[in-house]
């Protein structure tokens, strides 16, 4: 008979697969906006959100916290990783004043988790307590991970379109609460259950959106598309500074004036 520790483990090796998967969902996001060298409307706040959360985990597997969690420490240091070149690439290619922002809300979540590991291990002597210090965090900042997306479906909601909420991201977001919740439960652990259950639902529901408004987003993408076939304009980018201008012109005529403007 399989015993309870390695059915465990071998969810845990299958949580980690998923969850690296999870991480590089977004690589497609971010080809397009290097290719374009602009984030547009994409939002940091997912990605600095799963920083934190990962480093978060990394100190609640430590030893000297939660022993035996060593599948908790690899994927949550690779997530780190590569969480942290996503908050770069974003640097790069935002506009000087949000640029300041991304960079000040990761210095703060690096001096905070600093703090945390710090303390916990200097004024805390148990893991016991040591695990429920930090494993609050954990649950509270995971759940705000998880829930950092519902900006994006609410601008889905509004706009009937799926265009900047990207389907594997919220495809995989839900097999890893799956996968991470069963985890939990077999060796019950409270802290990891929370925040991947309510990832569970959130991931069906982004899921549930973008079934709901694929066509409608499809309908859109091809009436832009046409409208500007008609129109028979292309796009330039003009650089001025620290800003971007999306610069509309005819095709036919290069010396043109621009007909039309668009900061970004």
């Amino acid at each position: 008979m399989v015993s309870a520790d390695a059915v465990r483990t071998a969810v845990g090796i299958l949580g980690n697969g998923i969850s690296l998967a999870l991480f590089l969902s977004p690589v497609p996001t971010f080809v397009q906006i290097w290719k374009k060298g602009s984030v547009e409307q994409f939002s940091p706040v997912p990605y600095l959100a799963t920083l934190l959360n990962c480093m978060l985990w990394i100190v609640y597997g430590l030893p000297p916290v939660h022993p035996h969690s060593i599948l908790v420490i690899t994927i949550n240091g690779a997530g780190f990783i590569i969480e942290l070149a996503y908050v770069f690439l974003f640097l790069l290619y935002s506009d000087r004043r949000k640029r300041i922002r991304i960079l000040a809300m990761m210095l703060v979540e690096f001096a905070f988790v600093g703090a945390i590991a710090v303390l916990v291990l200097t004024l805390a002597h148990t893991h016991d307590r040591r695990s429920l210090i930090v494993g609050s965090f954990c649950v509270f900042f995971g759940t705000l991970m998880y829930a950092a997306p519902l900006s994006i479906m609410k601008l889905v909601i509004t706009t009937k379109s799926v265009e900047y909420m990207p389907f594997f991201l919220s495809l995989a977001s839900f097999a890893n609460g799956v996968c991470w919740t069963i985890y939990a439960l077999v060796h019950f652990d409270l802290f990891i259950i929370i925040p991947n259950g309510l990832g569970t639902l959130l991931g069906l529901a982004q899921l549930i959106l973008y079934a709901t408004f694929y066509k409608s987003t499809q309908r859109l993408k091809e009436s832009r598309k046409s409208k500007e076939d008609e129109l028979g304009l292309t796009e330039l980018v003009v650089i001025n500074g620290d800003s971007k201008q999306i610069v509309t012109a005819p095709h036919t005529d290069q010396n043109a004036p621009a007909s039309d403007i668009r900061e970004m």
